[in-house]
């Protein structure tokens, strides 16, 4: 059997104290560096988010405007829409432009006639849903305008107040 001295038992403790001493000094500054480094990645998170919400705010702000401004031009259309003549203008517009395509496209009246009607109700009604340009055609500068579409000519009649 081994027979340790008091001083060797000493010596062994000491150290042991000093190694457990040591590995608590270098966990203490290995939390100290992991809880600043955290602090830094804290800090940049706020400042991004900060930047995302300014950013996320003024782009919300800018869809509500463009919004209410979408609102109002709709129903600013509408409103000119149902002026009086108004009515009379769109049938009128889509008559004439019936009768051009059918005079182009059928040598039978009353077949082509139906078709290109209903084909023209249906242009004129995706030009006042937006689907087209309808302003330059309802509402522009007066008198005989005429425009190119689909490789036929057609006459807009505008209507003055």
């Amino acid at each position: 059997m081994i027979d340790f001295s008091p001083l060797t038992i000493l010596i062994i403790l000491g150290g042991i104290a000093i190694g457990w001493i040591l590995s608590y000094l270098k966990s203490l500054l290995t939390i100290r560096k992991y809880k600043k480094e955290l602090a830094e990645y804290k800090a940049h998170l706020e400042r991004q988010m900060k930047i995302t919400d300014s950013g996320s705010k003024k782009m919300m702000e800018e869809m509500d405007v463009l919004k209410k401004d979408n609102e109002n031009l709709r129903i600013s259309v509408k409103t000119l829409g149902q002026k009086p003549g108004r009515a009379e203008l769109r049938q009128f517009n889509i008559y004439d432009n019936a009768l051009r395509k059918m005079m182009l496209q059928a040598p039978g009246f009353s077949s082509a006639w139906e078709s290109s009607l209903q084909e023209s109700e249906r242009e004129y009604e995706e030009n006042e849903a937006g689907f087209k340009n309808i302003i330059g055609k309802v509402f522009g500068t007066g008198g005989l305008s005429s425009s190119e579409h689909h490789g036929t000519q057609t006459h807009q009649i505008e209507h003055k107040n």
